[in-house]
């Protein structure tokens, strides 16, 4: 099998994409990469604590690379920087890189853009998929997972540190994709079938964050985009209980 990581957000659409990658048995994924706000040690975007990271790379038995970014990083260092670790997997012989992207092919372009310059190739198990299908296998298979941040532009407080079950979908406004493939919320995994045990937690206060229009959030991969047109969110703080 070929040899791979995967760009591991700590989320629902990264966790299918193992799950999918390890089912079909052509690349063995040997390492999750994630990358971390160094200002607040939660992974980037998600807003959840480095403590559960690890605790949920322990149950899926991987091991668990961070790459620490502080909060106001600009986008040349953090392109100079993210090509510095891939270049390092690379020379450790990983030859795939993947991610749990659905639909957006810009992003999707820019991914294989980057990673061409160093010599890997991206891999999208999901990618052209019907969200809303996906969303009912994921569910089904037995995974379970929390929101974590949500798009107050587009989802209210309550959306925000719920399960995500059917009835949630269900809920979910007509403009909002199932899967939040557009950013309208972010998830935490805590079990499933590609788990050995729970990640155990609990959830703590829902507060919400602005961020001043052109300021950099940046997700867990390789992304360009400036989300300036995302400025408040929801947010969930989840506890580890070990």
């Amino acid at each position: 099998m070929k040899k791979a990581y995967i760009n591991w957000s700590s989320g629902k659409d990264a966790a299918f994409a193992l799950y999918k990658i390890q089912k079909e048995q052509k690349f063995k994924v040997e390492k999750l990469v994630t990358t971390v706000n160094s200002d607040f040690d939660r992974v980037s975007m998600h807003g959840l604590r480095k403590e559960l990271l690890l605790q949920q790379a322990e149950s899926l038995q991987i091991p668990l690379q961070i790459i620490s970014l502080n909060g106001n990083v600009s986008m040349p260092t953090y392109n100079a920087i993210m090509k510095a670790e891939v270049s390092k997997l690379n020379s450790e012989g990983f030859t795939h890189s993947v991610f749990g992207d659905i639909f957006l092919e810009d992003l999707k372009e820019y991914r294989e853009k980057q990673l061409a310059e160093v010599g890997l190739k991206a891999v999208f198990p999901l990618w052209g998929k019907n969200t809303r299908e996906l969303m009912d296998e994921f569910i089904t298979e037995g995974f379970k997972a929390i929101t974590v941040c949500v798009n107050a532009k587009l989802l209210d407080k309550s959306f925000c540190g719920r399960i995500i079950d059917h009835q949630f979908i269900a809920d979910l406004p007509k403009n909002v994709d199932p899967c939040g493939e557009n950013g309208e919320f972010h998830s935490f995994v805590f079990e499933g079938p590609i788990f050995k045990n729970p990640v155990d937690f609990e959830t703590g206060e829902i507060i919400e964050k602005q961020f001043s229009p052109g300021e950099d959030e940046k997700d867990d991969c390789f992304t360009d985009k400036v989300k300036s047109w995302d400025t408040r969110f929801w947010y969930c703080d989840l506890i580890p209980k070990n």
